[in-house]
């Protein structure tokens, strides 16, 4: 096995650092990738894994202005290593989070919710009433889709795979406030119309697995529509109808949070405006955490193998 438990000294506390406290960490699929060294950015070996998570600041250096013991923070970028009961950490890898938001909505905010809230922001303007189509819609960005488009008005039409428990899945995104939840065999058929009777045709698709999934969800996208491509789990390539392009003149984009965190490094107003309306969004009940399974630490191998399942639905959060 690549991962193991270790126990380490907790380096020693540098003027601009912060001693953290670690409560809560999600396995995610980057985290995943990562580990198998398929991803964009790696962490130089040894590492220790997870980029996402909250914690409490037990102790500051001298220069810290932002931070005092007692506040809550997540990482500011990827590659913090939050799989940890302890670490410190330089001042500015740290993001203070309100002490008022669950910690499992704090462990799991700096990822999918934030690239939820910029997918449904930055492609196309959508106003109340529009539409939305997104696959893996149970996923945790689906989740956070989902609530998001809920609270501006956004429909939103749910592409998941077909599964032995499709009913219960089905119910627990009608509770999140989906719309339309259909599986992926089901966007070929004619009964889609029937949706657009009641709804306007989606100017915005986003993916995150690829193949003949997107290739699907590409029909039912309005002329001029974008389809945003966030992730790959198909691991099949997006294919594209040549008619698609010329009479109806789709764009093919991408989103990675961790580029847009370094595109925006010096506009702390963008990163604190998305920040507050996220956990205002919390605050007002109309974002929750994904479906969650909390996992003692020393209990990570079991972690790791569930959160590789297939049809997974809950994600593992590591209690520290």
């Amino acid at each position: 096995s690549l991962l193991r438990l270790k126990d380490l000294e907790v380096a020693e506390l540098g003027d601009s650092d912060v001693h953290v406290k670690m409560l809560a960490a999600p396995i995610n699929p980057a985290d995943i990738n990562m580990i198998q060294g398929t991803y964009a950015i790696l962490s130089p070996l040894p590492a220790v894994g997870g980029n996402e998570g909250v914690g409490e600041v037990l102790e500051v250096g001298r220069r810290v202005a932002s931070l005092k013991p007692g506040d809550r923070v997540i990482p500011a970028g990827a590659g913090l290593g939050t799989w940890r009961t302890q670490g410190v950490f330089p001042e500015e890898m740290l993001l203070k989070v309100p002490s008022d938001i669950p910690v499992l909505c704090a462990a799991t905010l700096s990822i999918n919710p934030c690239t939820a809230y910029r997918m449904l922001a930055d492609f196309e303007t959508l106003a109340p009433g529009d539409s939305v189509i997104q696959n893996a819609a149970n996923s945790g960005v689906g989740q956070a889709v989902i609530q998001i488009a809920k609270a501006s008005g956004i429909k939103t039409i749910n592409v998941v795979r077909d599964r032995p428990d499709l009913p219960k899945l089905v119910e627990r995104l009608v509770a999140l406030g989906a719309d339309h939840v259909v599986t992926e065999e089901m966007l070929r058929k004619p009964e889609m119309k029937d949706i657009f009777k009641s709804i306007p045709k989606p100017r915005l698709a986003l993916n995150c697995v690829g193949g003949k999934s997107t290739t699907d969800m590409l029909r039912h996208l309005q002329p001029k529509g974008t389809v945003v491509t966030y992730g790959g789990m198909a691991r099949q390539p997006v294919m594209v109808p040549v008619s698609a392009f010329i009479f109806r003149d789709l764009r093919l984009r991408g989103f990675w949070m961790t580029q847009w965190r370094k595109d925006h490094a010096q506009d702390q107003e963008g990163l604190a405006s998305m920040m507050d309306a996220v956990c205002q969004l919390i605050r007002r009940g109309q974002l929750t955490a994904p479906a969650c399974t909390e996992v003692p630490l020393q209990d990570y191998k079991a972690a790791l193998e569930a959160s590789m399942k297939p049809f997974t639905s809950s994600k593992q959060i590591l209690l520290l």
